[in-house]
């Protein structure tokens, strides 16, 4: 295997943005919904966006799809919550995805966010669809590195996992989030999911597909249709015509957030603008954030028109 490869820096295009907002629309009144694979991919990958929105007034919501349990623990002393290490006292990784789960909330916490919940937990339930797993939630798929240093599918992938579910069925429960928050915009990955990882890519997959459910009313909640979508821009393509926009967002809540999550991620003492995951390779820690708009016009102007405030 090579060595794992990241999206490198990207290039602020020609004509770029600075908000993820429709047009009109005042920070403080408006509704973002994240959208993320795993504890920790809200910090690294959009955590600076948050906390500039949270500074701003924004209500900021995030909706994580798994609990993250196949996740590589660094610190020694919590060795024993990775699926596989000696004294783990499960297969599917349900000790690691507790333990995750309030590293989440510290993390939520040092963002600003108004709200988080998993898929399965209210809003993001849609009880008419359930789980087809019986767990009434989705495991994290895991991830192996390829030989060309990108990321594939686990060798091995629980039934329970998140790519295990049919999108139609994962995209019902982020179709459920959207009618409850009506966010004035969406943010999750782009269709190569930031790096390849099968549960980012699905991700995007199941959100845009909940995007366009929730434009359809069910179950006694009104239909939304979320007046922009933006992906978290991953490797650099210089013939992307999509309309980018860069965020310059909070630094320091970006670090104490991915801090948090200190069972996935290294972050050197000296505020060093680099961070490691489990496999060591230094990444650039930036609270500078690039995004492609996946649907909506940013000319329109705000598109809620039946908006509740």
């Amino acid at each position: 295997m090579s060595t794992p490869q990241y999206p490198q820096a990207c290039t602020v295009t020609k004509g770029a943005v600075d908000s993820l907002l429709p047009a009109g629309r005042a920070p403080g009144d408006a509704r973002i919904l994240w959208v993320h694979a795993h504890p920790d991919d809200e910090s690294i990958a959009t955590g600076g966006s948050i906390a500039h929105y949270a500074r701003t007034g924004a209500s900021n919501v995030l909706l994580t799809m798994t609990r993250g349990e196949r996740g590589e623990v660094i610190p020694a002393p919590l060795g024993h919550l990775e699926v596989g290490q000696p004294g783990c006292p499960d297969t599917d990784g349900t000790a690691l995805g507790l333990y995750r789960v309030g590293e989440l909330d510290d993390a939520a916490a040092a963002l600003g966010l108004s709200d988080r919940f998993f898929a399965g937990e209210t809003p993001a339930f849609d009880e008419s669809v359930g789980f087809a797993n019986g767990l009434g939630r989705y495991l994290d798929s895991g991830m192996s590195w390829g030989d060309n240093g990108r990321a594939q599918p686990a060798e091995d992938v629980s039934s329970a996992a998140l790519t295990s579910a049919t999108e139609d069925e994962a995209a019902a429960h982020v179709a459920a989030a959207i009618r409850e928050v009506r966010p004035h915009v969406v943010v999750t990955y782009c269709d190569d999911g930031g790096y390849g990882h099968p549960d980012h890519v699905r991700t995007h997959h199941v959100t845009m597909l909940g995007i366009d459910k929730a434009k359809r009313p069910a179950d006694g909640a009104e239909a939304w249709d979320v007046p922009l979508v933006w992906g978290t821009e991953g490797d650099v393509d210089p013939a992307d015509q999509r309309q980018q926009a860069v965020i310059s967002g909070d630094l320091d809540a970006k670090r104490a957030a991915m801090a948090a999550h200190a069972t996935q991620i290294v972050l050197p003492e000296d505020a060093s603008e680099t961070f490691e995951l489990s496999n060591g390779v230094p990444q650039r820690l930036t609270a500078t954030e690039h995004y492609r708009l996946l649907s909506g016009d940013l000319n329109s102007g705000d598109l809620d028109s039946g908006d509740r405030s």
